[in-house]
């Protein structure tokens, strides 16, 4: 295992276990972030890593989430993840750290070369397969589309997103790893109990859900029933698993990704 990550479909087990029991030695401080989120570094007979550390008390109250239960929030998005088999969100735990309890999970590097799959593109030129989402201007007046791929490693994580119920899906939360692999991070304002879904991967709203997918939600719903279940109730209340229970069963009826709320933002803001 390298500072450069371990793919976790790969050597899963051992970046578990490099997160759960490595010496954690924190790099530095990603400044963009709103809760305090730190860049670390893992270390564990003779192998190492880099992670991405969100300790519990630098966490900034929310309105709408109770307050110290984010991290907990990202433990339970990477097990639904390793669920479903698609092993979208990097491998996750929550453990003590040089800041107290916190989630720990595995750094992605993205390639120089990696091709964005979401961004902002100039209103008349949105790439071929591209889904135009949302409309912008610049400072100067030119017009820009927020859009993304229409790429089936994206659906993916967008199916993935109305399970979760994610309320923060924005551009920057897509990595796309050395590996070619995507993956999602950021999300721990997930599994809320009302519909909050908030993302930029709207392009297809209404569609029918790919095949693979409805046979992966029906799975989902067995484990969740077992010790899926067993696993979120250390991260998330009794009602919150209800609600994640309800969310898969509508969209196994349906087969459709969901339609944007005319209730709330359906965009993150920033969206990327």
């Amino acid at each position: 295992m390298t500072s450069s990550g371990v793919a976790p479909r790969q050597d899963g087990d051992a970046a578990l276990r490099l997160l759960r029991d490595g010496e954690l030695t924190v790099e530095g401080r990603l400044v963009d972030a709103s809760n305090t989120t730190l860049r670390g570094v893992l270390s564990l007979e003779g192998r190492s890593a880099r992670c991405v550390y969100k300790p519990v008390r630098g966490e900034r109250p929310l309105w709408d989430f109770p307050d110290g239960t984010l991290a907990g929030r990202e433990v339970a998005a990477y097990l639904v993840s390793a669920a479903t088999g698609w092993d979208l969100v990097p491998p996750t735990v929550l453990r003590d750290g040089p800041f107290g309890p916190g989630s720990c999970q595995l750094w992605i590097d993205e390639p120089p070369d990696a091709e964005p799959l979401v961004g902002f593109v100039p209103a008349d030129a949105v790439p071929p397969r591209w889904f135009p989402i949302a409309a912008a201007r610049d400072d100067d007046g030119t017009a820009y589309a927020l859009a993304h791929a229409d790429d089936p490693r994206l659906a993916r994580l967008a199916v993935l997103d109305a399970v979760i119920n994610n309320a923060d899906r924005k551009g920057g939360h897509v990595l796309v790893g050395p590996d070619d692999r995507i993956h999602g991070v950021d999300h721990g304002v997930s599994f809320h109990v009302e519909e909050k879904l908030r993302t930029v991967l709207w392009g297809w709203a209404g569609r029918s859900l790919p095949a693979d997918a409805v046979d992966m939600l029906g799975r989902l719903s067995r484990l969740l029933a077992g010790p899926l279940g067993e696993e979120l109730a250390e991260h998330l209340t009794l009602g919150e698993i209800a609600e994640l229970a309800g969310r898969i069963d509508r969209l196994c009826e349906s087969c459709r990704f969901p339609q944007p709320s005319q209730d709330w933002p359906a965009v993150p803001w920033p969206p990327i």
